[in-house]
């Protein structure tokens, strides 16, 4: 029914609902809403449909494979929330010995490279937020991927044109330095209590006996099939006829073991040197389509970086992010101050609202615009330090028409910015990707996005871990029609453009209120988004906001979570001149809330994950 009477005045006489509908490879965990809505979208087409606008290329290695309810979890002490129950289980244990949330992380961290391969592991990279209590000290640290120093502009064209998606992430070309090794070790360094080889220990005890294959994983590894990896990672995951191991298959994982074994005695250095980076070079120049150009030194050469972290106040919560080359956090910070001078409402039933979807689709598709011009990694491009600034941030909130939706979302021009330096974007994104949230016993707090890209990345194994296909994350044009550079091109030593937005929010009191973030490849802004308004806006709980439908624009359409409502959610948002998609958009947010002395835990519904606490 239409909430209002506004809204049945809109829908009455409004052209019938032009829902595209792109054709996919459905899992087998889709829901049956999602096969309604298959169903009944050919019927409420128009009859003469308008021309599509240019959409943005999202794509969803890590679809859905099912729902699992989860209830909200509460703790006193200590908290972590992560994709999978053995991490979360590995988190816990560290906490419980005393341990701080940087031993919290690390320890699920190696469990999840195990456990959920597809989507992190020591092959990949990360971003991490901590939080000092005692010293009231905000800190952002960038193990992002880099391009081997041999990478040229030109690295993903042929003849002068781009490459088949497909086939670069199957390849050696999509490989990047790993840095999450050297992440852990440098975070540990400065905020770690327990021994590092203990951390290993929970990893190294499921990697000798096992662990059983969980639903998610075998869905994954059957929807991909045995093609999509190359020859020693086949082997890991299929039996000899090319089926995938099944559920419950107990699974172990010698190589790994060994992996890890070696980094808890000698540290990362045991990583970038020796025997597991001789693996690692060994099997990106054996990758299929085409060999890696990664190098020894590349791997030597690998350092962390610290970057100041972003931050702005929201409805008077202090929301911070990680900084470029990360553009997530900067289009959040972006996308909720546009949206900040309208009502969103102040109660978890205005979540329904349709205006409130509206307004925030509308800021979203503003900072992404401004994302895709601007935003790339900051040691080889100059990035505007006017995308926050409040006389622009003002000028941005007054292109949005409450009652309608604008025609194009177009770049602003900050004020130390020129938009005609860079060419217009040509990034292809893919849907990987995992988050854990960790609050320790002295409230120091950790947010730790980590990924090695698109589901099983590049599909290369070694040293019983899978390489990344990062560099994937780079537009495959380094200029556009008109001659202008991309700011994402492919360069030397550069690090990809990436949208993870691990997050920490601030009470009013400057105390930590939140920590949160997502997997989603370019849609992680709008999780992110759906839930810190859910928090702060609408004051749900930390399970409540993760579990609203997934919805907002990255672009020139709505993208809607498949379900029961979606018909009539886009209908409604259609009669504000929305065009609408409805999609498989699998987030896997992972938050935890401190409120009223309590804290509360929430896990993702649509992965497989819990929060664990005491």
């Amino acid at each position: 029914m239409p909430e209002t009477a506004d809204d049945a005045a809109k829908l009455q006489g409004h052209p019938m609902i032009d829902i595209r509908i792109g054709v996919r490879k459905l899992s087998a965990g889709t829901t049956i809403a999602a096969i309604a809505l298959l169903l009944v979208a050919p019927a409420v087409h128009t009859a003469r449909a308008e021309p599509a606008a240019t959409p943005r290329l999202q794509l969803e290695p890590e679809g859905h494979t099912g729902l699992s309810g989860k209830s909200l979890a509460v703790a006193k002490k200590y908290m972590i929330s992560t994709a999978n129950p053995l991490a979360s289980e590995a988190g816990r244990a560290m906490l419980r010995e005393g341990g701080s949330a940087t031993d919290a992380a690390i320890a699920a961290q190696l469990v999840l490279g195990l456990v959920e391969p597809q989507s992190s592991g020591l092959g990949g990279g990360a971003f991490l937020l901590h939080w000092d209590e005692a010293q009231k000290a905000l800190k952002a640290y960038d193990g992002r991927e880099t391009a081997p120093a041999a990478a040229k502009p030109d690295r993903f064209l042929k003849a002068g044109k781009p490459i088949g998606f497909g086939e670069a992430v199957h390849s050696g070309l999509s490989i990047g330095t790993p840095g999450l090794v050297r992440l852990l070790e440098h975070a540990h360094q400065r905020h770690g209590k327990l021994p590092w080889a203990r951390l290993f220990e929970p990893a190294l005890k499921l990697a000798h006996d096992g662990f059983q294959i969980s639903n998610r994983l075998y869905f994954l590894l059957r929807w991909f099939g045995p093609e999509s990896f190359a020859p020693a990672a086949r082997r890991h995951f299929f039996d000899s006829t090319g089926s995938a191991l099944p559920i419950g298959h107990l699974l172990k994982s010698p190589a790994y073991a060994t992996t890890l074994e070696a980094i808890a005695k000698g540290g990362a250095g045991a990583f970038y040197s020796g025997p597991i980076a001789e693996g690692i070079i060994a099997a990106a120049k054996g990758a299929p389509n085409a060999p890696g150009d990664l190098t020894l030194d590349d791997l030597a050469g690998y350092k962390v970086v610290e970057r100041d972290p972003i931050c702005v106040v929201y409805r008077a919560h202090r929301v911070c992010g990680m900084s470029p080359p990360s553009s997530g956090s900067v289009a959040v910070a972006q996308a909720l101050k546009i949206v900040e001078p309208f009502d969103l409402g102040s109660r978890p039933e205005d979540a329904t609202r349709t205006q409130a979807l509206h307004l925030i689709v509308e800021a979203e598709r503003l900072a992404y615009a401004d994302r895709d011009r601007y935003l790339a990694d900051p040691d080889f491009v100059p990035v505007p330090k006017g995308l926050l600034d409040p006389a622009y941030i003002a000028t941005r909130s007054a292109l949005i028409d409450p009652a309608k939706a604008m025609a194009q979302a177009e770049p602003g021009l900050p004020p130390d910015a020129d938009k005609r330096a860079f060419g217009i974007d040509a990034t292809q994104e893919n849907i990987g990707t995992s988050h854990l949230s960790v609050i320790d016993a002295d409230g120091n707090t950790v947010s730790l996005t980590t990924t090695i890209e698109g589901a099983f990345g590049s599909g290369v194994f070694a040293n019983g871990f899978l390489l990344n296909n990062q560099l994937t994350d780079f537009s495959f044009r380094y200029e556009d029609d008109t001659g202008r550079p991309i700011a994402n091109r492919v360069e030397g030593g550069k690090r990809p453009r990436s949208t993870m937005a691990p997050t920490i929010v601030f009470d009013e009191k400057g105390d930590v209120f939140a920590t949160l973030g997502s997997p989603g490849g370019g849609r992680i802004i709008l999780f992110v988004m759906k839930s810190l308004v859910g928090l702060i806006d609408w004051k749900l709980d930390a399970q409540a906001a993760i579990d609203l439908p997934n919805f907002g624009s990255s672009g020139n359409t709505v993208e809607l979570e498949y379900g029961w409502s979606t018909i009539w959610r886009a209908l409604q948002l259609r009669s504000y001149g929305h065009r609408i998609s409805p999609d498989l958009m699998n987030s896997g947010l992972h938050a935890i809330v401190r409120r009223n002395g309590v804290l509360e835990g929430g896990a993702d519904p649509r992965r497989e994950g819990v929060a664990l606490g005491d």
